[in-house]
């Protein structure tokens, strides 16, 4: 008998749960030796596989039905990678540790760099591995209360894994120690030094130093991509330079899919459909990088002549000649901009994010295939600043797209949007009451929000139906996952790639791009078009 589960997630995506991580790692492997047609994308997990599939090329069905034919018997195979990580062995709760486990800190030191560690799988963060295989005597609980910041290269513990933290970030792993390694530099052709499957060994600075991996000692700095410099505008003479960057400002594009085995989720445009009309609206491909911006205030000032594009929040749009004359621009329309002229973004009165296309192009260094900038993960371009000059690619074509039209009333501050909702993957972990509450209250965006995902607030919190802890476990985009507090969080571009709270439900995905632009003080309503049922195998 199968002892797979098959939870829904959306409608191209499925969640396999397992045993334990070996039966996890048993069948990832199996699933990366001989893939499955239209599987897009694997995050594995402590106990879970993500499953990311094309529905025109496999089913859910037909997905559930050939992995559920995996055989989990068989044994994962070694890497004959080794990295060795020297490690101070100075941590902050190293002295708690050993009272958990009732031996001397000492004993703790020589238990961790005793044994071989492996990379079972990444996530929470850019170059983040959680690594299993250590001593058994190592299954400690995390601590009450997380850091709100973890410094890079600390060492740590939770459960039966070890990690090692990439950047500087909230976290509530027990600290034993830190590294000077690092753990992610976009120098190195694989940005990640721990990939899956890896095996490492710790050892202790303090008596001995490590060099069985070169790597270790060529690390260098994170490089972030920027917009090019002025001195390589290059003969096209063109480029908008910022004089005011408003609340935020980012390059966006797609975003950079197919960098889980790296820690990195997708990132990319809030709102797709506006990006992709921006870059037409200009006669550019739609995968160009575009400028995202949030709220009002952003200016562009032209060098040369340029046409540009505006599109999703509905803000007012202001032309500003250099001589002082003013007129409003329309949006979802081109807009050709002399030498000299401003063009100024107005305070958005629905929806929250406007997309700024030029044609051409901006000129800009991708990372990781992508432009965007995720700043949760702080990869990719950094936010603009004022006085900052963009550089513009020469145009590939002699067009510019008609207008377009935009689209229906976006929200605003204050008003009730509703959002489609697929239950699933854990919504059993939630009481029936929940459930209904779920749907049944409106959820207001708090102030807390960004493009990690919206904080709401109900006047009820929902109350799980099982209280225990949750392994860690992929998360999609649009996923609505429950914290402590029975206070959800709707997870948007820049979420992390797993987590450790269960996810009631997801956002479906025709509701992302209106998910992406609901602002802060709107409220939500979910309305689920899809109960929770398990996915079964044919017999």
């Amino acid at each position: 008998m199968s002892c797979m589960r098959f939870l829904p997630v959306h409608r191209q995506a499925l969640m396999v749960e397992l045993d334990d991580l070996q039966q996890t790692l048993v069948l990832l492997q199996s699933l990366q030796a001989e893939p499955i047609d239209g599987v897009q994308e694997l995050v594995p997990a402590a106990r879970t596989i993500l499953v990311y599939f094309a529905p025109h090329r496999v089913t859910a069905a037909q997905l559930v039905q050939a992995i559920a034919g995996r055989n989990l018997q068989g044994s994962v195979q070694r890497s004959d990678v080794l990295v060795e990580i020297p490690v101070r062995y100075d941590g902050e709760d190293l002295a708690d540790v050993a009272q958990m486990l009732g031996i001397s800190a000492h004993e703790v030191v020589q238990r961790h760099t005793g044994s071989e560690w492996s990379v079972a799988f990444t996530g929470f963060a850019p170059g983040f591995a959680y690594l299993s295989g250590g001593d058994p005597i190592f299954n400690v609980a995390r601590r009450t209360t997380p850091r709100t910041k973890v410094p890079a290269g600390a060492v740590a513990l939770a459960g039966t894994f070890s990690a090692v933290y990439p950047q500087a970030s909230p976290g509530g792993w027990q600290i034993i120690g830190v590294t000077d390694a690092a753990m992610w530099d976009l120098a190195r052709d694989l940005p990640a030094l721990l990939q899956p499957g890896y095996r490492v060994r710790f050892v202790d600075a303090s008596t001995a130093s490590a060099g069985a991996d070169p790597r270790l000692a060529d690390a260098a700095p994170v490089q972030a991509a920027a917009a090019v410099p002025p001195a390589a505008m290059g003969d096209t003479g063109q480029a908008l330079r910022v004089r005011a960057t408003g609340l935020l400002t980012v390059f966006q594009d797609r975003g950079r899919h197919g960098q889980a085995g790296q820690g990195v989720s997708a990132s990319g445009a809030m709102d797709q459909a506006a990006f992709k009309s921006a870059n037409r609206l200009v006669g550019n491909a739609s995968h160009l990088p575009v400028l995202e911006t949030v709220g009002g205030g952003l200016v562009l000032q032209s060098v040369g002549e340029n046409v540009v594009a505006v599109t999703g929040a509905d803000a007012p749009l202001t032309i500003t000649t250099a001589a002082g004359r003013r007129w409003n621009a329309p949006r979802y329309a081109a807009i050709a901009l002399a030498d000299g002229d401003s063009l100024g973004l107005g305070q958005p009165t629905t929806g929250a994010r406007c997309y700024v296309a030029v044609r051409g192009g901006y000129r800009v260094t991708p990372v990781l295939g992508s432009a965007s900038t995720d700043t949760l993960a702080q990869v990719g371009p950094p936010a603009l600043h004022s006085g900052q000059l963009l550089p513009v690619e020469a145009a590939l074509h002699a067009v510019v797209g008609d207008a377009a039209l935009a689209p229906d009333l976006l929200p605003a501050p204050g008003q009730e949007v509703v959002l489609d909702v697929e239950l699933g993957p854990r919504t059993d972990w939630f009481t029936a009451e929940a459930v209904a509450l779920l749907a049944r209250q409106r959820w207001q965006v708090t102030p807390q929000s960004n493009r990690v995902g919206l904080r709401l607030a109900g006047e009820q919190a929902l109350t799980r139906a099982i209280s225990s802890e949750l392994p860690s476990e992929g998360t999609p985009l649009g996923a609505i996952q429950v914290p402590a507090s029975g206070q959800p969080v709707l997870f948007l571009a820049d979420h992390p790639l797993t987590g450790g709270y269960p996810v009631i439900g997801c956002v479906a995905l025709h509701h992302l791009d209106l998910a992406g632009q609901i602002p802060v003080g709107a409220w939500i309503r979910f309305n689920p078009v899809r109960s929770f049922e398990e996915l079964t195998p044919t017999l």
